[in-house]
């Protein structure tokens, strides 16, 4: 192979060109019309009254937290097996963070492992303001039943769906935050749809989208309506809070909306992928990705897992052997309390078994729209071929 196969990349053609050379050529590079017209676009497409774009995901789960109020010493729960931004956004507000590990199955937060701890948290006093599932490779997460317990523990709801835009559970379209407070989606280049780099908040909650507006711009807002100030001039502003520049660009919100156009094509495209690998590889060693009859994965990642008393030893042998073929497979994720700033804090191996076997016997196999055939079936040779050598 003379060229490599990423895990995951975009999907760039001509209409996104041309859509980014516009707006290069337009007026506003920032702070213009186009993101709006992204936002409302979103939003239609996920069937949700709001959407906020931010310069990243990181950014909207950031200002997601803020919009709901939490604050220093809050509590707020995720899954070990995430990004770190799925619980750095409680620690840059000056929050306390804690875990729950995952099903061994969907590979989503465990819904009897929080009910138990929170049934735990509630007779210790130290229940969560915020909890964020994460909808991981894209496959949703049970969000009616974290939502049943919401009501119960009194929580708030941040869907972490960076991995899920074009997804669906029971036929609901997540983003609807049908079952949360506010959705979360990434638009980097390798998830499902990009703007460069990029994320949204979806809400239903309009005191919520008129706060995740102002935070993502210094905190300041421009409608006459909310002026302290009365008969104010036309160049007059007022921040109202403490807020940040984590705006979308002119440039990325174009690109966005050409993308857009194209989401259904990239979800069929990933699945009929996954559907590939499934009939192809057939290995005893391997336990392949097992999607919830309920649900639609959009299959951002597509993660194999080693069935063995070495898995570990097997993960790293494999994991050298696609790469020195130019397969450049990953790992997803190192858990985020085996992380050097999250041990400091306390944390430590065997605090979450089943997220710390799972970064420990998993890899994540190239699936994006436009991975050729040729470069598919060469994949899916190489891996046969490790497992007649290696595994007996």
């Amino acid at each position: 192979m003379k060229q490599t196969i990423p895990y995951s990349r975009q999907n760039i053609d001509g209409s996104d060109i041309n859509s980014v050379l516009k707006v290069l050529k337009s007026d506003f590079l920032t702070q213009g019309p186009i993101v709006e017209v992204f936002e409302k676009k979103i939003a239609k497409t996920v069937g949700v009254r709001f959407a906020t774009a931010c310069n990243s995901a990181t950014s909207a789960l950031h200002i997601s937290c803020l919009a709901l109020g939490f604050k220093k010493n809050d509590i707020l729960w995720t899954v070990p097996n995430s990004f770190v931004a799925s619980a750095n956004c409680a620690k840059q507000i000056g929050g306390k963070v804690d875990f729950v590990d995952i099903c061994p199955i969907s590979y989503n937060i465990d819904i009897e492992l929080l009910k138990k701890k929170l049934i735990k948290a509630q007779k210790k006093k130290k229940l969560p303001k915020i909890i964020v599932p994460v909808h991981f490779a894209g496959q949703p997460t049970i969000q009616d039943e974290i939502y049943k317990l919401s009501k119960r523990f009194k929580f708030k709801i941040i869907e972490d769906a960076s991995h899920s835009l074009g997804a669906k559970y029971k036929k609901i379209t997540v983003g609807s935050c049908k079952w949360s407070d506010i959705t979360v989606f990434s638009l980097h280049p390798v998830k499902i749809i990009t703007s460069g780099e990029g994320g949204v908040a979806t809400t239903n909650k309009q005191d919520l989208h008129k706060n995740l507006q102002m935070l993502k711009n210094h905190g300041i807002t421009k409608n006459k309506n909310m002026f302290i100030r009365k008969n104010a001039p036309g160049w007059h502003y007022e921040q109202h809070f403490l807020g940040l520049n984590f705006r979308m660009n002119e440039i990325s919100a174009s690109l966005g909306i050409s993308q857009l156009k194209k989401l259904n094509s990239h979800v069929k495209e990933r699945n009929k992928i996954a559907t590939y690998y499934k009939k192809k590889i057939k290995i005893v060693n391997l336990i392949l990705p097992k999607i919830n009859k309920s649900c639609r994965s959009t299959f951002h990642l597509f993660v194999v897992k080693i069935k063995s008393k070495r898995n570990k030893e097997i993960q790293l042998k494999l994991f050298n052997y696609l790469r020195g073929k130019k397969i450049l497979v990953n790992v997803h994720y190192i858990p985020i309390h085996l992380q050097p700033y999250y041990k400091k804090l306390g944390f430590k191996k065997g605090d979450f078994k089943i997220s710390e076997n799972h970064a420990e016997s998993t890899l994540s196999l190239p699936i994006y729209p436009g991975l050729s055939k040729r470069n598919l079936d060469y994949t899916i040779k190489q891996i046969k071929l490790f497992f007649k050598i290696n595994v007996k």
